[in-house]
């Protein structure tokens, strides 16, 4: 009668374990979060606005080849609407700042040899010309020898973007692109072989044929895709 007693009890002791065992196998796992990614928001919240003489030069030399940064001339409007020279430069670029006045962003890196051509083309902008009476000036300017363009084959880069807002690390401007311009006077499409009509982003083509201005244009690709 004792041993059974004794078999019971143990049997009991046994079960009462199983059954703990089961118990606590059966506990929910804490399931650990997946972090979220903030990259988007966090690039987002680095943009600032463009509000001062430093961030009008940083934001401009982001159109110059990037080799040449440090040795560019920076010109332009700055924020008390003087248009002065923001920046002294030693190489072959001048920059042309974007104008804080306006809407949207636009700096533009041209070779130094074309300074006579863009600075008259601001003049004549700031007596109140529109753009088809600036063309036919500097047609007619270019076209007599008052006017020079340099060689040509020199090169417009241009930086532009909807947003006035930049990363002060690293002086980019918000959704800004790039476009190129490479200067060829009085070229045609068939001196060059160039279509007279964009094919697609990206692809060059010849722009304001058989004119002092005639020039090749290669414009971005979408946003999503440029680099």
């Amino acid at each position: 009668m004792k041993q059974l007693i004794v078999a019971l009890a143990l049997a009991g002791i046994m079960i009462s374990c199983n059954s703990s065992d089961k118990t606590k196998n059966n506990k929910e796992t804490p399931v650990e979060e997946t972090p979220t990614d903030s990259t988007a928001q966090q690039s987002n919240s680095t943009f600032v606005a463009i509000n001062t003489n430093q961030a009008l030069i940083a934001t401009a030399l982001m159109a110059a080849p990037e080799a040449s940064r440090d040795g560019c001339k920076v010109i332009g409007y700055n924020m008390d609407g003087e248009f002065v020279t923001l920046k002294e430069g030693d190489n072959e670029f001048i920059v042309l700042a974007d104008d804080p006045r306006k809407e949207g962003f636009n700096a533009a890196c041209y070779h130094k040899d074309l300074e006579p051509f863009m600075a008259r083309g601001r003049d004549l902008r700031e007596q109140g010309l529109n753009a088809a009476q600036i063309f036919d000036i500097r047609e007619e300017e270019v076209a007599s020898g008052k006017l020079s363009m340099g060689e040509p084959g020199l090169t417009l880069h241009i930086y532009y973007g909807p947003n006035q807002l930049y990363d002060p690390e690293t002086s980019k401007v918000a959704d800004a692109q790039y476009r190129y311009v490479v200067y060829v006077p009085y070229a045609t499409a068939k001196s060059t072989g160039l279509p007279e009509k964009p094919i697609a982003p990206n692809h060059p083509w010849l722009m304001d044929p058989g004119t002092h201005r005639a020039h090749i244009m290669i414009s971005p690709l979408p946003n999503n895709t440029n680099q």
